[in-house]
């Protein structure tokens, strides 16, 4: 091993990844590529994370006989979401290295916590205010404007825990629907676009950044990524730039993932962080020489981290629901899509199911009428403009 990471994981050691989705099967997919076995913990027997690692403890992430079988079983820990308990991740941190630290999962899983922690070290935000009582939510809409977002603290993704309020009438039934309180009022921001950027920090304090990206949404749920962003260079720096702050603001020890807005004048505004693989890193699996899943398990396992170099220029395309896997075949008979598929077994409304990469060469990145050519099959499922 080289200088500074005498600390690093040995081949054949366990890497313990909490949660059982598709970002820990492609976690454990890299460990593997690295030498390393995985141990999930999780609820599903046959998840995807389950079916490609080496083993895995079945129960509850909060069960603290569960959490002990499970740190007993591996040699470092990490996770794949952030809606487990935090209060479990420092009782494995007692037993065993948990990356990143829960303290920065306390800080991600709580929009209030996250804005505020973001604000205390300088990172530029949407105008946002707390709601803690009926009055304060009347104090926020004023203060923001119709419309805006109500949101709840925790648990919301793809949409979900959250409801736009365009009309002074529609407060009282938000409040009541939208539990536990505090609730996040964030103001709509004019923006031009969303930016993403993933970021990475070792065990001896080396950054590396991919490039920005762009993300499109359809109903709420990432549809489309571009990389790399189709943005100026000096907006594409600065986003790169506020995810490395942020991460040595937080002593990140993992990857991290940013999302952020370019507002219509320039301005980028963070709106959230992820300690972990996100699905806008994807394209990385096939237009970089190292993955953000590979950049994990390096960060994690204490690694060297090599530069997050892009090859390629490149798409990515969700499949969700049922609809998109019904082109399933037509994507594997078309020249050019390079399929990901996450071993669920039902394709319910929503459900990301996997996920195919588009690659163009450095700098040939298409612009609309390309991108829908070169999905093929799949530009007939149709993608949305961002959305807030």
């Amino acid at each position: 091993m080289t200088m500074g990471h005498e600390l690093a994981l040995p081949p054949g050691s366990v890497i313990g990844i909490i949660g059982g989705g598709q970002l820990g099967r492609m976690s454990a997919m890299a460990a593997a590529r690295l030498g390393y076995r995985t141990h999930i913990l999780t609820t599903e027997p046959d998840g995807p994370a389950a079916q490609v690692a080496t083993g895995a403890t079945i129960g509850a992430h909060d069960d603290p006989d569960v959490l002990r079988r499970f740190a007993a079983a591996v040699d470092v820990i990490t996770f794949e979401f952030e809606n487990i308990s935090a209060d479990g991740l420092e009782l494995l941190s007692a037993l065993k290295p948990v990356r990143p630290d829960g303290s920065i999962l306390r800080i991600s899983q709580d929009r209030l916590a996250e804005k505020r922690f973001l604000a205390d070290a300088g990172i530029p935000l949407a105008p946002w205010h707390t709601v803690d009582t009926r009055t304060s939510l009347d104090d926020a809409a004023t203060a923001l404007g119709l419309p805006f977002v109500l949101k709840t603290t925790r648990l919301g993704y793809d949409g979900k825990g959250q409801r736009v309020i365009r009309e002074r009438n529609e407060l009282d039934a938000a409040f009541a629907a939208l539990d536990p309180h505090p609730l996040v009022a964030e103001g709509f921001v004019d923006f031009a676009c969303e930016l993403s950027v993933m970021v990475a920090r070792g065990l001896d304090g080396v950054v590396r950044t991919y490039d920005a990206v762009q993300n499109h949404h359809r109903h709420h749920i990432l549809d489309l990524t571009l990389a790399p962003a189709p943005v100026t260079p000096d907006i594409a720096q600065e986003a790169q730039a506020l995810a490395v702050r942020i991460a040595e603001a937080l002593g990140l020890v993992g990857l991290l993932g940013v999302e952020m807005f370019v507002a219509a004048d320039g301005t980028l505004l963070v709106n959230e962080i992820a300690p972990r693989p996100h699905n806008s890193g994807h394209w990385t699996m096939d237009a970089c020489l190292v993955s953000q899943f590979e950049m994990h398990v390096r960060a994690v396992a204490g690694l060297p981290l090599p530069p997050a170099t892009r090859h390629s220029d490149a798409l990515m395309k969700n499949l969700v629901g049922p609809a998109d896997m019904a082109l399933w075949p037509l994507v594997l008979a078309t020249n050019g899509l390079l399929p990901h598929l996450y071993g669920k077994q039902e394709a319910r409304a929503g459900r990301k199911m996997g996920h195919v990469n588009r690659l163009f060469p450095k700098g040939g990145l298409p612009g609309a009428f390309g991108i829908q050519a070169a999905l093929g099959p799949l530009a007939a499922a149709g993608t949305a403009e961002p959305d807030a």
